[in-house]
């Protein structure tokens, strides 16, 4: 399946991943299922976050942890679509993300696939909000926290999306955006 995802800069130099198509609807639930199937297609990819020039991997267990971490359970409506239709954007995700911090493991149960601790970004992307014909009227910007374990074996890996806001204070048309 194609993906349609753009990355564009704003006038701030911030820089936001597009994604054009809502994969996965939902009036009330999300089917986390779906979203963990199509993860499985990014597991054994390698990206770069341009900003630190870190590497990070994609592991065999991030399409369960990203479809039912704890913070999965507690995400109802905007939030939860947000997250589940943010795995499209995952590799431009990583690419844009900045503003790492790091925070060392305390967890008994991370002891290995999170030795050397955890690192955080912070990213943005946006979704398209559609009117009754099905036409594009605006993009919804979403602020993300990226979280990355640092494992035993040296390598850093995608763990889960957290902490999604939607910013209210931008919104782009979708004229603004070029397809």
């Amino acid at each position: 399946m194609e993906r349609k995802v753009d990355v564009v800069e704003d006038l701030d130099g911030k820089k936001t991943v597009f994604i054009h198509d809502i994969l996965f609807k939902g009036k009330r639930t999300i089917n986390w299922g779906e979203v963990e199937r199509y993860l499985k297609r990014y597991v054994g990819e390698i990206y770069t976050v341009a900003a630190s020039n870190d590497v990070v991997y994609i592991g065999p267990d991030l399409p369960d942890e990203y479809a039912h971490s704890n913070y999965t359970h507690i995400l109802r409506g905007t939030n939860a679509k947000a997250k589940a239709n943010a795995v499209q954007g995952l590799p431009e995700l990583m690419e844009v993300a900045n503003g790492k911090s790091y925070t060392e493991n305390y967890k008994t149960k991370h002891n290995t696939d999170a030795m050397y601790g955890w690192y955080r970004y912070e990213s943005r992307f946006a979704l398209p909000v559609f009117d009754a014909n099905g036409e594009i009227t605006r993009y919804n910007i979403f602020n993300v926290i990226m979280v990355i374990r640092h494992a035993k074996d040296g390598k850093k890996y995608l763990y889960d999306i957290i902490n999604i806001k939607k910013e209210t204070s931008t919104l782009f048309q979708s004229e603004d955006i070029t397809q």
